[in-house]
């Protein structure tokens, strides 16, 4: 299976959020979307980060007294991985394992094409499973004619 197989299924819908924001104003964006990270983007809706529920939590641990203006840019993280509508989710999922990750935007042609999930990932390869263990259990009980 592939992220584009992910991708069709879920949408290409990705929330983002300007750099500039406060982290305060992005928890309510986080609420609200029921998502997990935000794109960060710059003025010109280009890429420069993304910003996780748990970059949110380590700010308001690490700097709880300015939590209200501190501005996303400050806890976003700027190094992003990311990954291709062509990769398997295979390695996607080991991409998230080894960086220790949960979202993954996915780029193509310079464009962001969405974002994938650890959970949009555990899902698809539970489904691709389920139909693989069903095919097998009809073949052993010989439901395929030949």
């Amino acid at each position: 299976m592939k992220v584009k197989d992910i991708l069709a299924a879920k949408g290409t819908r990705v929330i983002t959020v300007e750099q500039s924001t406060k982290v305060f104003d992005a928890m309510s964006i986080f609420s609200a979307n029921r998502v997990g990270s935000l794109l960060v983007v710059d003025k010109n809706d280009a890429i420069v980060g993304i910003i996780a529920a748990r970059d949110v939590l380590m700010a308001v641990v690490n700097d709880h007294e300015n939590i209200k203006n501190l501005t996303v840019d400050k806890v976003m993280t700027s190094e992003l991985i990311v990954g291709t509508e062509d990769d398997d989710i295979d390695y996607i999922q080991a991409i998230m394992t080894e960086n220790r990750i949960r979202h993954v935007p996915i780029i193509s042609d310079h464009k962001l094409k969405g974002l994938v999930s650890i959970g949009d990932v555990v899902k698809s390869q539970l489904k691709e499973k389920d139909v693989e263990n069903k095919y097998l259990k009809d073949y052993i009980a010989d439901k395929y004619p030949g």
